[in-house]
């Protein structure tokens, strides 16, 4: 089973500069590989990785800024382009921008990267053309290494390492007749149909106001100053260090329920869809924009696409089946009686039934009534994917293929 490590890399200042330019070498293909591939497109005729590799080949004698990064690294951009192609079609994969792209690059060849470990905190690892480099060992490896990808987040340089850990991704969780509802709110993260309550503060009070006078800040700015640069630098350091908090309280709380619960169900949410901006155009403007704003940042700060990828990564080592049902009517519905009725939302945690009178937090009666939708059903399929059920009218819900 392959499976992902990522460790904070020490770089000296001329392997700074080095992973700077190899970032900005594989940028610069990116873009000249995708604009070939759409002006081969525009005449009716496909380009993929080989011929396109064997040009990238003639192109560096005329070229030698190409040779300053590794061929192999080149290679695996181009790899990754016509994957893209494929996926998304040629037209729709866009460009790296120079200033929203964070540099990145990938060495394929696992056997030719030597890791040694130095101590108890720190480790380095041998990359072709930067030679050793340090990084700090905060956790085991634990397999042996396909490839490494070094990245930059937030100013800080990390690299990850595609290991392949030696064993089965299991097929059967160890408590099989398991199963948990998750429903995923604005004002909680996430809470379960056990009445598990999962949610944590991902920016610090000190921290937001501190991150609204550098916006105010940065409105005063001119375009292109250093000064500006400086702002921007220091809010991206603030927002960096929320994203890794929600990453770890995703990751974290995946864990603790597929290691519990060997069917985990979840609304069927389309986020992009939810949180694509409502201010329309000039001929036709958006309506309650900023109320719709708002309701944004709420979705995204919670983190719920990333809280379902981290279920189904958690799923592979566990065993379990991440299902995913209609989001229709569960938040209405009386999971006791099954009365439908929008008044029975009394308001945003409360939920009293007009038909019994059944009475219960309002997300844990959405969590129920997912994870009976999810049971109406027999597993199947692959485990850690989501599926695509059909399901009874009474439980409001049909899934669909993400």
């Amino acid at each position: 089973m392959l499976s992902g490590r990522r460790y904070r890399l020490e770089l000296t200042a001329e392997q700074s500069k080095q992973c700077q330019e190899f970032g900005d070498i594989c940028r610069a293909v990116w873009n000249t590989g995708l604009e070939q591939r759409r002006e081969y497109r525009r005449r009716g005729v496909w380009m993929d990785y080989v011929p396109q590799t064997a040009e990238l080949a003639e192109a560096k004698p005329d070229h030698p800024w190409l040779k300053t990064a590794p061929a192999q690294v080149l290679q695996q951009t181009l790899r990754d382009l016509d994957r893209a192609c494929r996926e998304h079609g040629t037209l729709s994969v866009r460009w790296r921008s120079k200033m929203r792209w964070s540099p990145s690059f990938r060495f394929p060849a696992g056997k030719s990267i030597a890791v040694e470990r130095l101590g108890r905190k720190w480790g380095r690892v041998k990359l072709l053309k930067l030679g050793w480099v340090r990084f700090r060992w905060s956790r085991p490896l634990g397999g042996e290494i396909r490839s490494a990808t070094v990245s930059r987040k937030g100013g800080q340089w990390f690299v990850s390492f595609l290991v392949d850990e030696g064993r089965e991704a299991p097929q059967k969780h160890a408590l099989p007749d398991t199963a948990v509802g998750i429903d995923r709110g604005v004002t909680v993260a996430a809470v379960t149909s056990d009445g598990t309550f999962h949610d944590r503060q991902f920016i610090a009070p000190g921290e937001t106001v501190r991150y609204r006078r550098l916006q105010q800040k940065l409105a005063r700015q001119k375009k292109g100053s250093t000064n500006r640069r400086k702002t921007v630098a220091a809010l991206g350091r603030i927002a960096g260090r929320a994203a890794d908090r929600r990453t770890d309280f995703c990751a974290y709380t995946a864990n603790r329920i597929t290691a519990r619960k060997a069917l985990v169900v979840l609304e069927d949410l389309r986020t992009r869809n939810m949180t694509a901006s409502a201010s329309g155009s000039l001929d036709q403007p958006g309506r309650n924009v900023r109320q719709k704003a708002g309701l944004n940042r709420a979705i995204l700060d919670k983190g719920w696409h990333k809280f379902e990828r981290a279920l189904r990564n958690a799923a592979r080592h566990t065993g379990s089946q991440i299902l995913l049902v209609n989001a229709a009517y569960t938040s209405q519905t009386c999971n006791r009686c099954g009365h439908v009725d929008a008044k029975s939302r009394k308001s945003q945690a409360a939920f009293e039934c007009t038909a019994c009178g059944h009475r219960d937090h309002a997300d844990v009666n959405a969590a129920k009534n997912q994870r009976d939708a999810g049971l109406a059903f027999p597993a199947c399929g692959d485990l850690g994917t989501s599926r695509s059920p059909k399901q009874e009218p009474v439980s409001r819900a049909t899934g669909r293929n993400p």
